[in-house]
């Protein structure tokens, strides 16, 4: 929903802009000291421009630039100030439109952090559990051993990778008991 009347507000600010920024070239030069100070901002830019012209073209630079005559600076300074103004206000809208749509990627870069953290925690949750059952599946298996005797035991940790040295010592001492009978 906000972002057609968003695309429509800036639309209707850069339409509402070109009529201010004639109406703001019209004004320019009827009061005297803005006029004066447009004067001034237009032969700077006359002298700019004309010297990057002749750098560009290879010719001297050292020489004398006429200056505008007073209608010529202030027609030049109000095209000027309408396009800086246009200009300004359509850059204005860029920036308004790619903070937005920064601001909503950030968003859904965060559901899906949030999806990924969710889908982590459940698989955790889900280790644990297979652990837990693991673990009591080994109990059961360490009880079922101990009620068939000594010897089932021994042979159990052995075929698991369990033996320890007194495991080792005890399943030699039964089969030298077995070997003698």
């Amino acid at each position: 929903m906000i972002l057609p009347v968003a695309k429509l507000g800036t639309l209707a600010l850069r339409t509402i802009c070109k009529p201010i920024a004639a109406r703001l070239k019209k004004d320019a030069g009827l009061h005297p000291k803005f006029r004066q100070c447009i004067i001034n901002i237009a032969q700077a830019n006359h002298r700019f421009t004309t010297n990057m012209q002749r750098r560009i073209y290879g010719r001297a630079t050292d020489v004398e630039i006429r200056p505008l005559d007073e209608e010529k600076a202030v027609q030049a300074a109000a095209d000027l100030l309408g396009e800086l103004f246009v200009f300004t206000v359509a850059g204005a809208a860029v920036i308004f439109e790619v903070q937005r749509s920064s601001r909503s990627e950030a968003r859904k870069e965060e559901l899906r952090n949030q999806e990924l953290q969710l889908a982590l925690k459940q698989r955790d949750e889900d280790l644990a559990r297979e652990v837990e059952l693991l673990k009591h599946k080994l109990e059961e298996l360490e009880q079922l051993t101990k009620g068939q005797g000594l010897s089932s035991l021994f042979s159990f940790k052995l075929a698991h990778g369990h033996a320890t040295e007194n495991g080792k010592a005890s399943t030699q001492l039964l089969q030298t008991k077995s070997n003698t009978k």
